[in-house]
């Protein structure tokens, strides 16, 4: 059964985007940051439902990427562990990696 665990940059900007939206809302705050991880939990089931992430280089198909509300979530698929590599807001320039 595999795992999930999380990058430490990618938890630090998860904390922080969900602060920024707190200021505005907290109960926007709260249903973006359920839903995300309720995404996220989903990938134990199906960790290769979505596309390869087009912004890894040299992807060998492993590194894929969703996007939910306005985040981009890129995440690694090994054998027992799915590890969340990367959270960007869909607002900010893309990026390789």
């Amino acid at each position: 059964m595999k795992k999930i665990s999380w990058d430490k940059q990618a938890i630090t900007n998860f904390r922080e985007a969900i602060k920024y939206i707190r200021k505005e809302s907290n109960q926007n705050a709260d249903k973006v940051k359920s839903a995300v991880l309720d995404k996220i939990d989903d990938l134990l089931e199906h960790p290769e439902a979505h596309y390869p992430d087009k912004y890894k280089l040299n992807n060998d198909g492993n590194y894929r990427a969703f996007e939910i509300y306005t985040f981009r979530i890129g995440y690694l698929v090994k054998e027992n562990e799915i590890i969340i590599v990367r959270i960007r807001s869909t607002k900010q320039e893309p990026a390789n990696y």
